[in-house]
């Protein structure tokens, strides 16, 4: 009866604790923005400066970086974009960054799958764009991108990260057509509010 009573007290605890996880050294976000007719977002792996110096050393300059922690972070598009003044189409992509002290090179790649950036291969690269950086006053401790919408046709790409901040400003892939899309959209909006009215 011992027995039976501590094997049952053993599966309850182990199925308690299996609800828990252990905490992330680089904690994992996703984030989600509204954008123009569709949205944009981010998953990726949030390293902390943890006392290191990282740009230069943690993060080499000259070398290609996953954007984050752990696997490669992704970046997925459910409309067409301009980045970097090339069109690219809807989808998942790799986001990747070659650093330097002074400027970014930022990275759209095809393969959105890899661990870090070990398989890295520039031939899949579908745009680049290099972006001056800006210099923190307060240390950002924790890697941090952020997707700041400027207005309906722009949103800023941000990462910060230390005493480091670069900005990637990204367009709607093709302004016009939205435009026509948008106005389409507001029609019907306008005439479902009319029908909903008359009732």
């Amino acid at each position: 009866m011992k027995k039976l009573i501590f094997t049952a007290f053993l599966a309850i605890s182990v199925t308690a604790y299996s609800q828990w996880t252990i905490p992330a050294a680089s904690p994992r976000q996703k984030v989600e923005q509204q954008f123009s007719m569709s949205k944009i977002t981010l998953d990726y792996g949030r390293p902390g400066v943890k006392g290191r110096k990282i740009f230069g050393e943690l993060v080499p300059y000259g070398k290609v970086w996953r954007a984050g922690a752990n696997s490669s972070t992704k970046i997925t598009f459910e409309q067409s974009i301009n980045f970097g003044g090339k069109v690219v189409p809807a989808g998942t992509y790799g986001l990747f960054v070659q650093p330097s002290e002074k400027e970014w090179k930022v990275i759209l790649n095809k393969d959105s799958k890899q661990w870090g950036a070990y398989e890295y291969d520039e031939k899949l690269n579908v745009a680049e764009v290099i972006i001056p950086l800006q210099n923190l006053s307060e240390k950002q401790e924790w890697f941090e991108i952020t997707l700041n919408p400027m207005d309906d046709n722009a949103i800023d790409l941000v990462f910060k990260w230390d005493f480091v901040k670069a900005v990637v400003p990204l367009k709607t892939g093709k302004p016009e057509t939205v435009t026509k899309i948008v106005d389409k959209l507001k029609e019907i909006k306008q005439i479902e509010k009319d029908a909903a009215a008359q009732k």
